[in-house]
């Protein structure tokens, strides 16, 4: 995230960016750093276009290795992944080996403005003394703030709720991969990429999606790599299991339309 990018500016620390998701490139990068006193691995625990899933499993045994700590932002999990959706830490069962969580109160917590920074005592501390963005930003509004413990609370109370989107989710992707459309991403994440390749295709496809009653947006070069045009999917728990067939057909129907036209 451009924060990220932001806070490694300020902060002066020299920066080895590896290849997606690749461990042996992260490997490379840590052995570059043995001569540095502080070495801090930064990944995303779900990534946002994709819906693919970090392996923080891999990347606490490099850590360890390489002595070196691991900051997770995870925006895009919150909520809804891992154990009581407390994010993609508890999917792998290393919530204990991660310094630095940072997630957002928007998104799946539906707070739409707001943050957090979660970590050892000592680090969090030097954040309120240190870090400028927060020291010289404005404080949330008490309403938003009230609003996102409630829905932690409905969280970690309701299992319904997490039940809800993990049964759409699966529901989602199995009926679209039976009618040959391809979702990327991890199998267990509400964010679903339908990857189609063309640009035009996708914008032409989410414009007859609109058609079939359903909103999606096309996204192409260069918010994602060229080729790599997708119509990215959120489930969500509110969705029914009708509205979730619903999305389904209406790829179907759009599908077949431009295939037909070939």
């Amino acid at each position: 995230h451009a924060s990220i990018i932001d806070g490694i500016r300020l902060c002066k620390a020299q920066r080895h960016r590896y290849k997606h998701m690749d461990m042996a490139d992260l490997e490379e990068c840590l052995i570059k750093s043995q001569d540095k006193r502080i070495r801090l691995i930064v990944t995303d625990g779900v990534f946002s276009m994709d819906g693919d899933v970090a392996p923080l499993d891999k990347i606490v045994m490099l850590a360890e290795k390489y002595d070196a700590a691991i900051m997770v932002d995870d925006s895009h999990a919150t909520g809804f992944m891992g154990e009581l959706g407390r994010g993609t830490p508890t999917l792998f069962g290393v919530q204990d080996k991660v310094a630095i969580i940072t997630s957002t109160l928007g998104k799946a917590m539906g707070g739409a403005s707001g943050g957090f920074c979660s970590g050892l005592s000592e680090v969090v501390q030097i954040q309120r003394q240190k870090g400028r963005p927060y020291l010289f930003s404005n404080t949330m509004v008490p309403s938003v703030a009230a609003g996102c413990r409630e829905a932690l609370r409905l969280i970690k109370q309701d299992p319904a709720v997490l039940e809800s989107i993990q049964r759409n989710t699966k529901l989602f992707r199995t009926e679209m991969e039976k009618r040959g459309l391809v979702c990327g991403g991890h199998p267990t994440c509400p964010i679903a990429p339908v990857h189609l390749g063309d640009a035009k295709l996708a914008a032409d496809m989410a414009n007859k999606m609109l058609e079939e009653g359903i909103y999606v947006i096309a996204f192409s070069y260069p918010v994602v790599a060229k080729g790599a045009a997708r119509i990215r999917v959120q489930i969500s728990a509110a969705h029914t299991e009708e509205q979730v067939m619903q999305c389904v057909e209406a790829f179907a129907v759009s599908k077949k339309f431009f295939e037909d036209k070939k």
